[in-house]
């Protein structure tokens, strides 16, 4: 269940919930996905949807309903020969007329003390927008190669470098593998 505190002003103050992907009834999911499409501006696909499903979820709560949303999925990542248990951020969305209220950075807080205490890395794929936020708030662009375990081999992903960010202590001298997945691999 999802608490409200009022405010002594009478406002109500948004509150956030963490809850798995099973914890979430149909109406939950649908507007989840209504506020990415809205967020993504319809660029949200299916794909983008599967791959924020599965894990943790924050979900903030104001009095006008779902205003920010986002997802933590475990993924296996290589780096220097060892396979690093991931917490992958997906579906980061903020309802557009409470942007740029600090509710994207309660989301992220919330999903770092989760990456921080049950992973051995974080990981994220950003837009250049998006990027503003995570940057700001510590995680690293990776600066090194890209590449998938893909079912051919591994691969790499030139067009992913410069938009993966990370969350934890590797050596930028050496490249990441990601597991492979359908969509867009990051």
């Amino acid at each position: 269940m999802l608490l409200m505190v009022i405010s002594d002003t009478g406002g109500m103050i948004p509150r956030l919930r963490l809850a798995h992907t099973a914890d979430l009834d149909a109406a939950e999911l649908r507007r989840i996905r209504a506020l990415l499409d809205d967020a993504f501006d319809g660029d949200f696909s299916d794909e983008d949807w599967e791959h924020g499903l599965g894990g943790m979820h924050v979900l903030v709560q104001d009095g006008d309903g779902l205003a920010a949303h986002g997802a933590l999925v475990m993924r296996r990542v290589r780096h220097g020969g060892r396979w690093l248990r991931t917490g992958y951020v997906e579906a980061v969305a903020v309802r557009a007329d409470v942007r740029r209220t600090g509710l994207g950075g309660r989301v992220m807080a919330e999903l770092e003390r989760v990456v921080d205490r049950a992973y051995d890395l974080g990981a994220l794929s950003a837009s250049d927008e998006g990027a503003l936020l995570y940057t700001a708030r510590g995680w690293q662009c990776w600066p090194g190669q890209v590449h998938a375990l893909s079912p051919d081999g591994i691969v790499r992903l030139p067009e992913e470098e410069g938009g993966v960010y990370v969350r934890g202590v590797l050596d930028p001298a050496g490249e990441l593998v990601l597991d492979w997945r359908d969509g867009d691999v990051t």
